[in-house]
């Protein structure tokens, strides 16, 4: 028995720190790329009904790369899709810092928002089947936090050049791409493929091999053989539902996409479009700081932060739109707001992004990642057309039923879900 418990015990490796900044730097890219559109607005001089394209821009060729990715990742493997992704970075990067007009960009957008998809999806994938159990939540939590730094410093970027030339300002975004880009080349040459990927294809030789390559045959035991402890598999495996699954994830996807979105990216562009940059700062800003509660990932359970992620947003924001008329006339109390409701945001966006990679079996995990993804973020598209014509009242109460889908689906899961935080190995998890 002990030598069992023994394989519970997983050792941080050179290898784990290297796809760490692999999975944390995607991660960061994504959503800078992401949030490229709403700067991007204010390079050429574009009608309103354009300006909607633009922001509906980015979601739109994310849910492609997503869906094109997530099967691509279960078919030919994790790591293979990574050569792909970082081939459109390059073009994407290098076309957009010589984009002149608004069709270029719209181009040079949509290869990077279509590798950023890509992207993120598979790193979600690969770092739960690859990170030491004891360790796994943890890092996904902190990995996912560099989606707001990502937009953090794209809005550092562009509030510190907006005294200069659009030119200048463009050329800086694109540069940073590329020193991101040649971080993710030098770290995932240490990168494995997912072991577990590898035996779901019967190619067992292949995920031995491989496995003692990156990390040695003692590691190799420890890291492959979670099922000799799996004694209460039975207690923690109480939910098989695939609709509970769907609607948990989905629900809580949606809310956490469009819920941010509107917040970060849309409603400074149509509401206070003198103030888009400082509301994506000020609003990855409080995202990011909250984010170090990942550093407790192996403690809180991923129900806990599921709900009341979800719950308190939904409160912040009803409180947002009983004080409409307060906040318009003091700033203060509208940045009081955003910081606490990005806070929220982040708490219940950590949660689902973690959970909706978990629940899946080896197998099809990419795929139907993507699926909830895809559907998560495709939803929040129409959501930017059918409020740009709302007034400010509209939009906050709006904003408040996209929160109740989400705390639905999180009380749903908190009742009839399963724990797959607090140190769960995924072979459990799914």
């Amino acid at each position: 028995m002990s030598d069992e418990k023994n394989l519970k015990i997983k050792r941080w490796t050179k290898v784990d720190s290297w796809a760490f900044i692999s999975f944390a730097m995607g991660m960061f890219l994504e959503a800078y790329i992401f949030g490229m559109s709403s700067i991007a607005t204010t390079w050429v001089k574009i009608p309103l009904s354009l300006k909607s394209l633009l922001l509906s821009w980015a979601p739109l060729w994310l849910i492609i790369g997503i869906a094109f990715a997530g099967p691509l990742s279960d078919k030919i493997g994790r790591k293979h899709v990574f050569y792909i992704t970082m081939a459109m970075y390059g073009v994407g990067a290098i076309g957009i810092a010589f984009s002149y007009s608004y069709i270029l960009i719209l181009l040079f957008l949509a290869i990077l928002l279509f590798g950023s998809g890509g992207e993120m999806n598979t790193i979600m994938a690969l770092s739960q089947e690859i990170m030491p159990t004891e360790h796994r939540s943890s890092t996904m939590l902190l990995e996912l936090n560099f989606i707001p730094l990502g937009g953090l410093v794209l809005a550092a970027i562009s509030f510190s050049t907006a005294y200069g030339t659009k030119i200048f300002q463009r050329e800086m975004i694109a540069v940073t791409i590329i020193l991101v880009l040649v971080i993710l080349i030098a770290s995932r040459r240490y990168l494995p493929e997912s072991f577990l990927w590898l035996a779901s294809k019967g190619d067992e030789k292949k995920a031995k091999e491989d496995a003692i390559k990156y990390y040695g045959e003692e590691e190799y035991l420890r890291r492959t053989n979670n099922t000799k402890y799996l004694e209460d598999k039975e207690s923690l495996d109480k939910t098989k539902n695939i609709g509970l699954k769907l609607f948990a994830t989905l629900t809580t996807a949606f809310a956490g996409t469009t819920g941010f979105g509107l917040i970060a990216y849309v409603l400074g562009p149509i509401f206070f479009s003198s103030l888009t940059a400082v509301i994506l700062l000020v609003a990855s800003i409080a995202a990011f700081g909250t984010g170090f509660i990942g550093f407790f990932g192996e403690k809180i359970g991923r129900k806990n932060m599921l709900l009341w992620g979800n719950v308190g947003a939904l409160i912040f924001t009803v409180v947002a739109y009983l004080t409409i008329g307060t906040w318009t006339k003091y700033i203060i109390l509208f940045w009081f707001l955003v910081i606490a409701l990005n806070a929220f945001v982040q708490l219940g966006y950590l949660a689902e992004d973690a959970l909706k990679s978990e629940v899946w079996d080896t197998k099809s995990r990419g795929s139907l990642t993507a699926l909830v993804r895809f559907l998560g973020i495709g939803l929040y598209i129409p959501t930017i057309y059918l409020t740009s014509s709302y007034s400010l009242n509209q939009y906050i109460l709006f904003n408040i039923i996209v929160w109740v889908i989400g705390s639905a689906g999180a009380i749903a899961w908190f009742i009839g879900g399963k724990e797959t935080g607090k140190g769960i190995p995924i072979e459990m998890a799914d």
